[in-house]
């Protein structure tokens, strides 16, 4: 019946306006839709999402004793920030196998030090090794860098939220000067450029400057997964809640001095269950215990690649699941010619957002 009346509808509008009119206006409308697709798929995330003060239970009290790595085996000077004094320090979190992605990251946006007027530095936080061979291949990137921060704990996917209280930790104890921090994974297209245009624009103002900003792609209503063999197993005896509060994708997201102070105070004072959780979803519970909430940016990419186009690139913030190879050449390739038109960025963005969704659809938890 409805789809009757919505048939019986079109044909009244056709006849009373013309076929041509009416195709002319779903083209508008489409073109309208495009070149704005990022304003509509925030406007659309911030209508869903359930705020800090939702329930959702919470992590239950443990006999396991927190672990706090506030040691570190390697790690450039502790007055480097003070040397620098950064706007925003991005630590990427790699494997130490990964030297191949550490160096493509330092020849491309990870080389950086000043963009758009600010400093910016970039380090890298890896785990202990069993290998010595590897071992030994680290002090000696360390010595060359001076780039490399290195916790106490073994390096493994088990242990990410152990490496993520380290590099919250150690942001707090010796770069306290930052105004942001950006947490990456190694695999992950970064733009500091694109970044500090949107805190620009959103958040670049005196009444701003105190608030904790806890920015990138936010995960909605996320179920625990209690499948003990899956990488995002989170037991049912830890977390009481039927859903995870709100939180952003562990591929990329962005913290203000502030929420780096909150935050890394709320996930010391948790106590660490075991097995640990994904340290994406365990900073969102560490978040919401601060009463920090996430703020969605669909300039972060945080499922399925996008595929490259250099005026998309050159306005998104971070693109996940992006080799070696590709950062290399696609930075390359967006500083080979001038910046793209406004219409040129609009038009692209909304391509590559329009796929990125699609493909969000069809793989919501990568």
């Amino acid at each position: 019946m409805v789809i009757r009346g919505l048939w019986v509808c079109k044909i009244r509008v056709v006849k009373h306006f013309g076929l041509a009119q009416v195709l002319c206006l779903l083209v508008f409308t489409c073109l309208f839709a495009g070149l704005f697709f990022d304003y509509i798929e925030s406007w659309v995330t911030s209508l869903r999402m359930s705020g800090v003060g939702g329930a959702h239970g919470g992590i239950l009290l443990q006999s396991v004793p927190p672990t706090r790595p506030e040691e570190y085996l390697l790690m450039p000077s502790s007055l480097v920030c003070q040397r620098a004094k950064p706007y925003l320090i991005t630590l990427v979190t790699s494997t130490p196998a990964n030297a191949k992605a550490r160096q493509a990251i330092r020849d491309t946006w990870g080389g950086e030090v000043q963009v758009r007027g600010y400093r910016v530095m970039t380090l890298f936080m890896v785990g202990q090794v069993s290998d010595p061979v590897l071992t030994k291949q680290l002090m000696e990137e360390a010595r060359e860098h001076g780039d490399l921060v290195q916790g106490r704990f073994l390096d493994s996917y088990a242990n990410l939220t152990l490496k993520t209280l380290s590099m919250l930790a150690w942001a707090r104890r010796f770069c306290p000067e930052a105004r942001f921090l950006a947490k990456v994974d190694d695999d992950v297209m970064f733009n500091p450029s694109a970044l500090l245009q949107y805190i620009n624009l959103k958040w670049r103002t005196p009444e701003r400057e105190l608030e904790e900003l806890y920015l990138g792609r936010v995960h909605l209503r996320v179920a625990p997964d209690h499948n003990p063999a899956s990488k995002h197993y989170f037991s049912k005896d830890v977390f009481s809640g039927t859903v995870y509060p709100d939180y952003c994708s562990g591929t990329a997201y962005v913290l203000s001095r502030p929420a780096v102070l909150k935050l890394s105070l709320a996930a010391a004072a948790t106590p660490l269950p075991k097995p640990l959780p994904p340290e994406d979803v365990f900073v969102g519970l560490c978040a919401h215990t601060a009463g920090i909430s996430p703020t969605h940016c669909p300039l972060f990419s945080g499922g399925p690649p996008v595929p490259y186009a250099r005026c998309c690139y050159q306005a998104m913030v971070s693109v996940h699941h992006t080799t070696p190879e590709e950062m290399l050449h696609y930075w390359a390739d967006m500083h080979s010619n001038a910046p793209c038109t406004w219409v040129g960025v609009r038009t692209s963005l909304g391509i590559c957002k329009l796929k990125a969704y699609l493909g969000h659809l069809l793989w919501p938890r990568l």
